[in-house]
Formats: structure tokens, sequence, C-alpha cells
């Protein structure tokens, strides 16, 4: 299901000019020059009266002439550039004086993107004022589609949270089901290489089921860690024992080194290893595959998970993307590893991987204690 709500081809808002001079006929003279359908001209006599106006009002374009009392404006622009919602408004000063270098220099060290004499040619202010309509009026239409296009994320990344939440209920009955089907048919070898079959592809989709839930918290920054003791050593032994049950044809070695006790989720970090131990097992052929807890001096420990093979040079600045569709087989949804990723991160490593001398290295430092 297609989610992403539609572009908007253009925007509907107006667009708010503000001029700022104290002598009233100017105010009047360039209002009648610039008005047009789509643009409201906010009006101000006093540096004053313009902070008021931008308070009220975001505005494309701020014409600030320099001489007037009180507020200049020069000090008027940087009272502007002072504020989080005026600081990024162009301006352009306007002037009566000669042209004078030092004045020019002093305007654009304000902030000015121009700085105009008078008597001003109108077509040469309303050409300046169009590119920066259009300029204002292209980055709203970008802030709306990013808009659109983040609520569209949010909006699927919650379906495929509760979808996925929904999911496990119907498998769960579907695996019971199997079992149960096992004991009442123990003598018909068909229909118990099919339960097996069926077993198998409902435990493949749980699996796929937890990744998807996994990837919706990390994206939704809903994840969160238990905080206890545990020792990496024990977890890896356990998870080795796991995929050696499970893939009898592989060979894994577990190499302990140091003190590997740590504080942080044994669960996740068993699913981390999990993860790294099943890539390397399913891409190193027949190879034994070297997993190795190492702790370190100080706070921290080293896990790595070696395997026969080599990753193309191409893919591995990509490699802990979510979805790598060329690193994973039909077994998976290509996540495994932009799960172990993240779960580095949160325990405090940062997951890589590299080639070396004809292995692929998988290399995680983690903390004995949250940061």
């Amino acid at each position: 299901m297609n989610l992403i709500a539609p572009t908007p081809a253009a925007t509907t808002d107006r667009v708010n000019l503000l001029i700022v001079d104290d002598v009233p006929q100017n105010l009047v003279a360039m209002e009648a020059l610039l008005r047009r359908d789509g643009l409201d001209i906010l009006c101000a006599a006093s540096g004053a009266e313009a902070l008021e106006l931008l308070l009220e009002h975001e505005v494309a374009l701020a014409l600030l002439d320099v001489h007037m009392p009180e507020i200049d404006g020069f000090s008027l622009a940087e009272l502007m550039r002072g504020s989080q919602r005026s600081r990024d408004v162009p301006i352009i000063f306007l002037t009566a004086s000669p042209n004078d270098p030092v004045r020019a220099f002093k305007g654009y060290e304000s902030g000015a993107v121009d700085f105009l004499h008078k008597p001003i040619e109108p077509q040469v202010i309303m050409s300046k004022v169009n590119v920066f309509i259009e300029l204002y009026q292209q980055k709203q239409l970008l802030k709306a589609r990013n808009q659109a296009l983040e609520h569209a994320l949010t909006l699927n990344e919650t379906m495929m949270a509760v979808l996925t939440h929904d999911l496990r209920t119907p498998l769960s009955a579907i695996l019971l089901c199997a079992d149960k089907l096992a004991l009442d048919l123990p003598d018909d070898p068909s229909a118990q290489q099919t339960l097996v079959h069926l077993e198998n592809s409902a435990v493949r989709m749980a699996r796929m089921v937890e990744q998807l839930l996994d990837f919706s918290r990390i994206r939704s920054g809903g994840l969160r860690l238990q905080q206890v003791a545990c020792d990496l050593a024990e977890v890896a032994a356990a998870v080795v024992s796991e995929m050696s049950r499970a893939h009898p044809q592989a060979h894994i070695e577990l190499q302990v080194e140091g003190d590997t006790c740590l504080h942080g989720d044994p669960d996740r970090l068993a699913q981390l290893l999990s993860n790294l131990v099943g890539n390397a097992v399913l891409h190193g052929g027949n190879a034994p595959v070297q997993v190795v807890v190492r702790g370190l001096a100080g706070d921290s420990l080293r896990l790595q998970v070696r395997n026969a093979g080599q990753i193309p040079e191409a893919l591995l600045p990509r490699l802990f993307e979510p979805f790598k569709a060329s690193f994973h087989d039909s077994r998976g949804l290509g996540l495994g590893l932009f799960i172990a990723h993240e779960f580095a991160r949160a325990h405090g490593g940062d997951l890589a991987a590299r080639n070396l001398d004809g292995e692929v290295v998988f290399e995680t430092g983690l903390m004995r204690r949250d940061a």
C-alpha cells in the first residue's frame, strides 16, 4: 500500500514583503510600484514598528531605508539577524546618500543582499523583488513537500509497526497447529515432511516480523535496552551453540580473551552476534567462521566475526543501510546488518566491515557501562 501523499504542485500561500521608511510619501510610492496579486505589502514607518510586524508575519524580503531616527536601517538589520524568526530574511538597503564604499560595506556587513541608491529605477527594484519572491516561493514549496514526505514516512512506519506486531498472533497459531498435526500424523512421512516445510517457513516469517519490529523501533526512536550485568563471552557461547545446531555443516570457532563482563542488554547483544554469525555462515562457504570476544583495558570490549570471502568494495560504504538487497538472500529482508549496526551503536560501539587477506571482518567496540 502506497501511503505517500501527492506532492503539491504549487503553494497557494500569499507572500509578504516588508518596506521600512520614515517618510510616508516613500512608503506610498514603493507600495504603489510593487503592488500585485498574491503579494501583501507590509509598511513600517520606524524600526520598532518593523520589528513588531516581523513578530507577526513571515516575510520574503525586507526593503530598509538606511536613514531613520532611533533605529536606523543598519541597526534594524542587526536586530533582525539576532532573531531566529527573521535571521534568514533577505535585506535590500535603500539610501539617498551618495555612493559611499564604506557605507555600502557596512550595509553588506549588517546582512544586506543588495544596496540601492535613490532615486531607484522602477525596473531595477521590481526585478530584484521578483527574484527574491520567486526564491521564497520555491523554498516554501520545498518545505511543504518535505513536510508531506515526512508525514507519509511516519505514517508508513507506524502502519508497518502495527502490522508486524499483529502478525505475530497468527504466526504463533500456525506453529501450534503444525506441532499438533505432527503429533496427530506420526506415521505419515509425506505429511511430516510438509509440516517441516510449514514450520520452517513460519519460523522464517516470524524472524522477518521481529526484524521489521526492531527496524520500526530504531527508526522511531522507540528502541529501549536493558542495562544489566552480563558476560559477553557467555552470550557469544550461547549464540555459537545455537547457530551450530541450526547449521550442522558449519564450523564456528569461539575465541575469548580477557574480562568480557559489561552492562548491557543480553538479548540485543545475542541478536547482534547472531546476525553477524548467520551472515558469515551464509557467505563464508565451507570455511570456518571465527568469533572473537576480547576484553580490553579500561571500559571497552572488542567483538569480531571473520569468514572467508570478500565484500565488493563499491558495497562497503553502504553495507549497513536497511534493505540492501544485493547482500542478503531470499531468506531475509536485508535488515540483519542494519539492526546489528544499530544495536552496536546502542552499546557504545560502531560496527564496521572490511576485507582483510581473503577474509571478511566485522568488528565493533562495546562499552562496559552505559555512557
